[in-house]
């Protein structure tokens, strides 16, 4: 019932605010995009009655929370545009966007993962626009930091990630960091670790003790991509690891601190730093579990804020990576880009429903849902406690002071399986840290080269 109220109330806000705000350029200002011969409006309250058909991965609590409430604001403030919801898990995102960005009957507007492995060949097959021309008529780049944008940023040809055409918007913001239980810390009179050896040496510890110091499920093999990228944040340049990120040319995967990455990361393992099982067990499952009273310390993203904090209350909170000589630097970024397809039915229906979701008025809607607003986000801390107040300033605290990370599976149009496989074996125990490395520099290379 509160839940309820609480989108309820969202929706009438959200649509107040939005239909007074006037968009960036006069409506029917027009131009042509770099994809498309429509004219670009920034109008669209005049269209005949419509559809837009939307595909996201925003399935959980708190996200989904926000994408209904915004959702239904949209509509009452166009009620010529019917959304059309297709929510999905993201690994079930995953598999069947390429499937049907390829057929007949695509949706208007997806979220795209934004690696090489999905945006990138997407883009080189040109089955999302270029928004550039919205990005100008909406004021995108004004609203945005071009930090983040580069990060839905990719050529034409779609060989350089970083740079070129903007391809989408996110709505969030995200970093990888630690979530821990303060009731089981405060049972073993242990305190936030200020260094990365001090972390490293309280997993001993717990362990020690009897406890389970890291929850992981592995069996999708994403997971520990953002557990190794923690690590590797704390021995490797941030320079030498966004360029591997990216998948441009110029750096190695076969450096002695990479190396010394992978190597903890195997020994944690050896170690049983982790709970039993977890290369099989799969993510939800996990995190769950971690709520419920198993383990001490979970590494995972931003995202897992509002739930956790459903199930935990205050007594789970979060801190990013303790800092190496000084330098914050962890894996982040933002959610996936809202992009919209070469099949929309009306690019212009499309780019509005992606400036009402990545509004001022939307930031707040998400603030209000437990989410980490991609842009405004330390003024829409204020007030907010516990594990969401955390995220939303650790996140804040990383884009302003520190090195937000590209995810690791960005790389290449393979990489998400390379690494992904990579390291379920070196976990697993079944190669050394020099063949995990050694797999990593192959794939980097053949993509570069």
């Amino acid at each position: 019932m509160k839940k309820s109220l609480k989108i309820t109330c969202a929706v009438a806000t959200l649509a107040m605010l939005l239909t007074a705000c006037n968009p960036s350029v006069e409506p029917n200002d027009s131009a042509n995009t770099s994809d498309s011969k429509t004219e670009i409006s920034t109008d669209i309250s005049q269209l005949p009655d419509q559809t837009l058909t939307v595909w996201d991965q925003e399935t959980r609590g708190g996200q989904n929370e926000q994408m209904e409430a915004i959702n239904a604001a949209f509509m009452k403030k166009y009620p010529n545009i019917t959304i059309e919801r297709n929510s999905q898990s993201f690994d079930n995102l995953q598999t069947t966007l390429r499937l049907a960005l390829s057929g007949n009957d695509a949706p208007d507007v997806v979220e795209a993962n934004n690696s090489r492995s999905m945006m990138g060949q997407f883009v080189s097959a040109g089955q999302i626009l270029c928004l550039d021309d919205y990005a100008k008529a909406y004021g995108w780049r004004d609203r945005y930091s071009d930090d983040i944008l580069q990060y839905s940023s990719y050529s034409k040809d779609a060989k350089t990630f970083g740079e070129g055409c903007l391809y989408g918007l996110p709505q969030v913001g995200e970093s990888v960091g630690i979530y821990y239980s303060k009731s089981q810390l405060n049972e073993l009179g242990l305190s936030l670790p200020d260094t990365w050896k001090d972390f490293t040496n309280q997993l001993n510890m717990i362990k020690k003790a009897g406890k389970t110091p890291l929850m992981l499920g592995n069996v999708e093999k994403w997971p520990a991509i953002h557990v190794f990228g923690a690590i590797q944040g704390a021995h490797t340049p941030y320079a030498q690891i966004t360029t591997l990120g990216f998948g441009n040319p110029g750096a190695s995967w076969d450096t002695s601190e990479n190396l010394t990455a992978a190597t903890q990361l195997q020994d944690w393992a050896k170690k049983g730093y982790f709970n039993q099982g977890f290369n099989g067990a799969d993510y939800d499952s996990v995190w769950q579990s971690f709520a419920n009273g198993e383990g001490v310390y979970l590494i995972a993203g931003s995202w897992l804020a509002p739930d956790l904090a459903a199930s935990m209350g205050n007594d789970v909170g979060f801190i990013l990576p303790p800092a190496t000589n000084g330098e914050i630097a962890t894996t982040g970024g933002t959610g996936l880009p809202f992009t919209i397809t070469s099949s929309a039915k009306n690019p212009n229906v499309a780019a509005a429903y992606i400036d009402f979701l990545t509004s001022k008025e939307a930031m707040k809607i998400l603030a209000e849902t437990g989410n980490v607003p991609v842009y405004d986000t330390a003024i829409l801390a204020s007030g907010k406690q516990g594990v969401e107040a955390d995220v939303m300033l650790a996140f804040d605290k990383l884009v302003t002071e520190g090195h937000v990370l590209p995810y690791l599976d960005y790389a290449t149009t393979t990489m998400d399986q390379v690494i992904g496989d990579s390291l379920q074996q070196l976990v697993g125990g079944d190669i050394t840290p020099q063949q995990f490395i050694n797999s990593l520099q192959d794939a980097y290379s053949s993509a570069t080269e």
